[in-house]
This record gives structure tokens, sequence and C-alpha cells, in this order.
């Protein structure tokens, strides 16, 4: 009878090896939810020539100090009486005289489309957009951040200077008994079509649209500030301040975007997310 026992020496075995679970790899595994939100908030690097990095950081310093220093030559002439400020009453009362029913009627419905209620609302449905459609959450939380510090801002400030508003009978839209300088309303909208104009244009290759965008950015801001004025709820000194506080602000947030998110091949930016890699072009 054959013998059942295995008379093989046990170096000369061999056996079948067992088959090895099979797992993803770390390349198709789907990411982790906290991967996914810790990328949320990182930002994109911008690959950029040192030259184009310098530019950022010449324009920024320009804008912030154009700002400061037009807001503290309005600041002074305001606190005085002189200056700038000795021009607010003859401008007021220019513009009183050349009221009409249609044009009282636009600049109400443009005061109540960017008013105290419809700005914040605007504000927050396009930052929570951004936020979730982005990739990145840097840029929305920026503007948010902007928005936030420019509302802190023109209230500090209002209660520190104490200037009263033009003579309540010249408003056209309802009483206002809250102090004048700077124009909160004016603030508003100046960081958000400015900040807002840079964070979205900024990514662009474009020159034409980033040029669009500067130039329609503008002239909404002249428009608003031009309806606080004649619905008689800010003198003009007013309105250029919070103009003067937005250029500071927009300059701060260039500048703190550029350190954050521009690499060069001499430098490698904070940011560790990286974005799409493209070749430095000749704008900046």
């Amino acid at each position: 009878m054959p013998s059942t026992t295995d008379d093989t020496p046990p170096e000369r075995r061999t056996s079948t090896p067992a088959t090895a679970p099979i797992t993803p790899t770390d390349a198709d595994a789907e990411p982790r939810p906290q991967g996914r939100l810790r990328d949320k908030f990182r930002a994109e690097v911008r690959p950029r020539t040192e030259r184009q990095r310098r530019r950022l950081y010449v324009i920024a310093t320009a804008l912030a100090v154009l700002g400061a220093a037009g807001f503290l030559v309005l600041l002074y002439d305001v606190l005085n009486h002189d200056g700038l400020a000795a021009l607010d009453r003859p401008v007021q009362r220019a513009v009183e005289h050349y009221r009409s029913p249609q044009v009282t009627a636009v600049m109400i419905v443009l005061a109540a489309a960017f008013g105290p209620v419809a700005m914040p609302i605007i504000v927050l449905v396009t930052t929570v957009w951004w936020f979730l459609r982005s990739k990145h959450a840097w840029r929305p939380v920026v503007l948010a951040v902007t928005m936030l510090t420019g509302v802190i801002l023109a209230e500090v400030i209002a209660h520190l200077v104490g200037r009263p508003r033009p003579p309540i009978d010249q408003m056209l839209f309802g009483p206002d008994h809250t102090f004048s300088f700077p124009s909160g309303h004016v603030l508003g909208i100046a960081n958000f079509l400015l900040t807002g104009s840079y964070l979205l244009f900024s990514r662009s290759r474009n020159l034409a649209r980033e040029i669009t965008g500067i130039i329609v950015a503008a002239v909404l801001l002249a428009v608003m500030c031009a309806d606080r004025i004649y619905l008689g709820y800010h003198w003009p000194t007013d309105t250029l301040a919070s103009v003067c506080l937005a250029l500071l602000e927009l300059g701060t947030v260039i500048a703190i975007d550029t350190w954050r998110t521009v690499s060069t091949p001499t430098r490698t930016a904070p940011a560790t997310a990286r974005g799409p890699e493209t070749t430095p072009a000749a704008s900046g």
C-alpha cells in the first residue's frame, strides 16, 4: 500500500503561496474627508517671475500708502473744518440744486439694492457660493475678512470722530441719525468691488479681462459715492475717506496674497497646496 507520507526533504518542498488580499493603492484610494477639508483651507500657489512678484509688492505698497495718506489728510481737514472739508457744504448745496424726480428715483433704487440690508446678503451669498465652488477657500475667506474689517473700521472711526450727517430734512430716503465720517456704506461697497475684483481677476492671464474688471469696479464705486451724496446722507469727504480706507485694505490684501501664494524660481510660497502649474506670464 503506498505511503501517504511526503518523503521530500523540507528544503525542497514547494508550497503554493497564499493569495494576498488586494487593497487599493494610495493613488486609487478616495481622499479622506479630513484631507479634503485640509486642502480646502490651503491657498493655491501662483508661479510668477521674481520681477512680477516685486511688481505686486510695489503696487500693494503704493495703494496702502496712498490710501493711508489720503485718509489722514481728510481726517485732519474734517477735524479742523478746513481744507477739503470746507468744500463739503458748497458741493452739497450744488447737488441739492440739481435734484430731479427721475434721478432721485434711480438713486433710491441703487441705495436699496446696495443698502445695509441688501449688501450683507449679497456679500454672504457671494462668499458662501465661492467657498463651496472653489477648490481652495483662500480667496473667499480673504474677501470675507476684508469686509468684516471694513465694518469694524467704519464703526470705530465714526464713533471716535463723531461727525454729524447733513441735515435730516435733506435726506431723501428716510432719516439717519448715525455718525457720518467715514461712510460705512461706501467702504463696504468699495471693499467688495475693489478687493473682490483683485481676488477674482488676479488669477486670470487675460489682460483685457483684468482691465475691464477694474474699470467696471471703479465706475460702480463712483456711482455709489455720488448716490450717498445725492440722497443727502454723506458729505463728499465722507465718501472719499471710505475710498481711501478701501485702498489701504486693498494694498494690504495684495501684499498678504502675494506673500502667501506667489512662488518664483528662487522662492517657494508658504502655501502648500499647488494649483495648476503654468508658466509665468508677462503680466503680474
